[in-house]
């Protein structure tokens, strides 16, 4: 493996060039990439301009960028951006893409540590805004949109159960277009998330495909938990024999329902919508 610090092409000279895929960070950042999970310590992996500069602006601690040959003109604008600190390395062109999953890389990847939330912290905001429940929500591109949606429309939090694709999924976090590195989102299984709303006494709302309350006449303006599930499978008997209404999206089209990231914003939305209404005139 052949490694210099040596200003090239013009780049920063903080791009430090890394010639082998067996490099320690570069092997860190594939394994990251194909496993859509974070590294031990609690780094993920992620791609792209526009989501590199989402995490700096959500606080998020770097532990290195990659940059390929072709992407580092970007560097300048990135760089300015990161502390001194964070490892800056520019690899190959034909190295980067056989790291990145993208068919069609930008230049730019990084891998970034995890904000982690708290249970309590979620709690604490749940007065301004519902609880979303997501299980088995199986699309990555349908979660990261769930969970845009979710910073959106001011959700307190998310839970994801067992069955659902990870957050930290590339394609959950490109979808998310950020939202993934701000919203509080944690994982549990069925039995603590039950337990987790008969103890707080948290009334919980189950989305349906049909047979519920229309949407526009359910009660969202209170505080609440929203249970979403995989929009072919449904809910759990055991989560709809919770759940203390159970509603459903009016739909005059001729579809039997719709997937599972617009109805969880359609949710999300109309409920922003009522507690708006509901909030006294000044």
């Amino acid at each position: 493996m052949k490694e210099s610090t040596a200003k090239a092409r013009g780049v920063d000279s903080r791009l430090r060039r890394i010639e082998g895929r067996h490099n320690a960070l570069v092997k860190e950042l594939r394994r990251a990439f194909d496993h859509g999970e974070l590294t031990p310590d609690g780094y993920c992996a992620i791609e792209g301009l526009r989501i590199l500069e989402e995490a700096i602006r959500s606080g998020l601690r770097f532990r290195a960028v990659f940059f390929s040959e072709t992407g580092a003109a970007r560097a300048d604008r990135l760089l300015s951006q990161l502390g001194a600190q964070v490892k800056t390395l520019l690899l190959p062109d034909q190295l980067f893409a056989g790291v990145v999953p993208s068919e069609t890389p930008q230049g730019v990847a990084a891998l970034v540590r995890w904000k982690e939330f708290s249970l309590e912290e979620v709690l604490a905001r749940y007065q301004t805004g519902p609880l979303l429940v997501i299980a088995g929500v199986q699309d990555p591109g349908n979660l990261g949109t769930i969970l845009r949606s979710a910073e959106a429309f001011a959700a307190s939090g998310v839970l994801l159960l067992p069955g659902t694709a990870s957050p930290w999924n590339p394609k959950a976090l490109r979808a998310s277009a950020g939202s993934a590195f701000r919203v509080p989102t944690l994982t549990a299984n069925e039995a603590e998330t039950l337990a987790l709303l008969a103890q707080h006494n948290i009334p919980a709302i189950a989305a349906v495909a049909r047979a519920g309350t229309p949407l526009e006449d359910a009660p969202l303006a209170a505080p609440c938990a929203l249970l979403i599930g995989n929009e072919g499978a449904g809910l759990s008997d055991s989560l709809l024999a919770a759940a203390a209404h159970r509603i459903t999206i009016p739909m005059p089209g001729n579809v039997e329902s719709l997937n599972a990231a617009i109805a969880g914003s359609l949710l999300l939305y109309e409920s922003a919508r009522q507690r708006v209404k509901a909030r006294p005139t000044p």
